[in-house]
């Protein structure tokens, strides 16, 4: 075979050679006389062949003012940028912050207590030999709260951001939730919600265990809503529970304003995200036009959004706490769709497009030797097992 292959190169005929030469000869003639560019093209006025001679910056804050000052000086191309906001003109709006204000810990204060704890456990000389010994336990209650206190909010914005919480529920805002959520829907707190981890709706039919720690005297308003989940419109919600006017960190002894709901995903539509967000009221609200009845039963009834809900009562709430999991249909959902709100189950699924043949040549050069199967009349197809 590779004699034979080396023959046919050897004795090919001229014509084809020049036609090939002629083929190179327009492809590099039609490369020259490309139209050069309407400007000066970036770092053209720098010598490479003598670099020592550029002027160093010596400095990173020389160099990046001299980078904020490249930046600012017009130039006749287009960046990505640009591209990105002529397609989306909404592209790196600036969002804003709707939540509490964040105070800072002094730093100074912080590194001085560090430097006291690190004193007075090299002091402890039954803290080093249960280090050395490896017998050493922490409390892990005692780490958790060190971590709600510290980075822990940070953690669970840049979680929200990544699962598109702040963008489905509040568009072009964001908050930091300073105020830790502790829900759990039985007593062993086996099934509780954090941060996106994944609850079945059996697991979650139970009315949840909510806890959180507040001042004497305040108020609070705790919302459940699913942003995935209606069947109509793909801008509106679900609400799942909404309790207003809740006194200290009490649930129990608040105004629920909707009764609570499991989560109900539709099958074939993957999981939904159930989100808790915990509101801060400045004083005792007046929810009459947010009263869902009760027993609300009707998917009428609980379509909601939360943008407008917070819109209406911004003056006097503010986001402080935040908390969700995720849930994919199964068996209890049936039973949710046809006891609750008496209606057949909806079901999504993918239909497939027939498969596609192109037509029928004459002459196929390249084929299979089944080619002509696909095109045959009978029922029963053969193509597809070669």
């Amino acid at each position: 075979m590779a004699l034979r292959t080396i023959c046919a190169v050897a004795f090919r005929s001229g014509t084809e050679l020049g036609v090939n030469n002629a083929r190179t000869i327009t492809t590099t003639a039609f490369l020259c006389r490309r139209r050069p560019p309407p400007g000066p093209m970036p770092n053209e006025d720098i010598n490479y062949e003598d670099l020592e001679s550029l002027t160093k910056y010596r400095s990173y804050t020389r160099y990046l003012t001299e980078a904020e000052i490249a930046k600012t000086k017009p130039a006749w191309w287009k960046t990505y940028r640009g591209y990105v906001e002529a397609a989306d003109p909404e592209h790196g709006v600036e969002r804003v912050d709707i939540g509490l204000p964040y105070y800072r810990p002094c730093r100074t204060k912080e590194v001085r207590e560090r430097k006291q704890v690190m004193k007075k456990n090299k002091a402890n000389t039954e803290l080093e030999r249960a280090a050395r010994q490896r017998t050493l336990k922490i409390p892990l209650h005692r780490v958790q709260g060190a971590w709600e206190k510290s980075s822990g909010p940070f953690q669970i914005q840049r979680l929200a951001d990544h699962y598109g919480v702040f963008r489905d529920l509040f568009p072009k805002a964001f908050f930091l939730p300073q105020v830790t959520l502790r829900i759990s829907y039985d007593q062993d707190n086996s099934h509780q919600v954090f941060h996106g981890n994944r609850l079945t709706p059996t697991e979650a039919a139970p009315v949840p265990k909510v806890s959180f720690e507040a001042e004497e005297g305040s108020l609070w308003t705790l919302l459940l809503t699913c942003p995935d989940e209606h069947l109509l419109d793909n801008e509106a919600e679900y609400i799942h529970w909404l309790v207003g006017n809740i006194p200290g960190g009490a649930v129990q002894a608040g105004e629920e304003l909707c009764h609570y709901l499991p989560p109900f995903p539709a099958k074939g539509t993957g999981f939904h995200r159930y989100i808790y967000v915990l509101f801060k009221q400045g004083g005792r609200i007046d929810f009459q036009e947010d009263i869902r009845p009760s027993p609300c039963h009707s998917l009428v009834d609980r379509t909601f959004k939360t943008v407008d809900f917070y819109r209406k009562h911004q003056d006097n709430m503010t986001p402080a706490g935040l908390a969700f999991s995720q849930s994919q249909w199964d068996e209890s959902v049936t039973n949710t769709f046809h006891n609750i709100f008496n209606m057949r189950e909806p079901v999504f699924e993918f239909i497939r497009p027939p498969v596609y043949h192109p037509p029928q040549v004459k002459y196929p050069h390249g084929k299979p030797l089944r080619y002509l199967d696909r095109y045959r009349d009978e029922k029963k197809h053969t193509y597809g097992i070669y």
